[in-house]
């Protein structure tokens, strides 16, 4: 199984597209063991990571950041995921526990999962200090075309998408990631059309990413530009050391509150699922003293 994910991205057909293929199966994987996902939750969370994963490979800086909201309405609920210009990646979904019958055709049922009712919003902080904020409305629940019509309407950039995750009887990925085909201003009508009659040899892609690899399926395009090969990872910016800067900043009076209900201070991170726990003598200790009497 691949330890690492990997995304590269290279320009195809006289240079008048940018094609980008990303191995997300080590990121999902990272997902389902912290999040302890059901098979259609770690679909929808895995299709959502490697979209925004590609997102995140066009950010300025490593001090850049990005960030996705999928709120469709759907039984798994709202899924959030967060990267940054160094592709470390994190999510997670509200529901992660929820299961779903597949579809009539035997695919996991995602677009029920995340339902269609709903919006796509991307966050991008380039460091500049004025976020840019994109919001586009759901047209399937499915991720990956829900994705094309964020970038059509959000960023004027027409981009076919395909997204998948296959999961193995034991709740393993066995196959995760996407292809991206971005036409670049000036590609002609006769370019777009080929990317529209390739697409259908992409329908199962975390398949051929199983087989084949995204090293694979880049050899399987006729191309005519250098390729650029980047990890992408699963990690969280949360520590101990964060979280207690977050106590301090409540201040004596409400942390003292805080343990006189509950005899502790407990923070918990969403996106990686960790539990961060402070006793009450440590939680006096770094607020400055011990309050005697207590």
């Amino acid at each position: 199984m691949r330890k690492i994910s990997k995304i590269f991205k290279t320009l195809i057909w006289d240079g008048e597209v940018s094609f980008s293929v990303l191995d997300s199966t080590a990121l999902v994987n990272e997902a389902i063991r912290r999040h302890r996902l059901t098979p259609v939750a770690a679909a929808a969370l895995g299709r959502t990571m490697s979209a925004t994963a590609y997102l995140c490979s066009w950010l300025k800086s490593a001090d850049s950041s990005l960030s996705v909201t999928v709120a469709g309405g759907g039984a798994g609920g709202k899924i959030c995921v967060s990267g940054d210009g160094d592709l470390h990646m994190r999510g997670f979904v509200e529901n992660p526990d929820v299961d779903l019958p597949p579809r009539a055709d035997g695919k996991l049922d995602v677009g029920a999962f995340v339902g269609r009712e709903g919006t796509l919003t991307v966050i991008r902080d380039d460091g500049e200090g004025i976020p840019f904020v994109g919001t586009c409305e759901l047209l399937s629940g499915e991720i990956a075309e829900d994705f094309s019509a964020y970038f059509l309407k959000s960023e004027q950039r027409p981009t076919a998408i395909a997204l998948g995750v296959k999961i193995g009887t034991n709740g393993e990925c066995l196959g995760a990631g996407g292809a991206f085909f971005q036409p670049l201003p000036g590609a002609r009508e006769e370019t777009v059309a080929r990317i529209e009659a390739l697409m259908g040899s992409f329908a199962n892609i975390s398949t051929r990413i199983e087989r084949e690899g995204a090293e694979g399926i880049l050899a399987s395009v006729e191309r005519d530009c250098a390729v650029a090969e980047r990890d992408v990872l699963y990690r969280c910016h949360c520590s101990r050391a964060r979280i207690k800067n977050l106590i301090l900043s409540l201040g004596k009076e409400e942390a003292e509150s805080i343990l006189e209900e509950q005899g502790m201070i407990s923070v918990h991170c969403h996106y990686c699922n960790t539990d961060y726990r402070f006793g009450a003598d440590e939680v006096r200790a770094l607020l400055g003293g011990r309050n005697e009497g207590r």
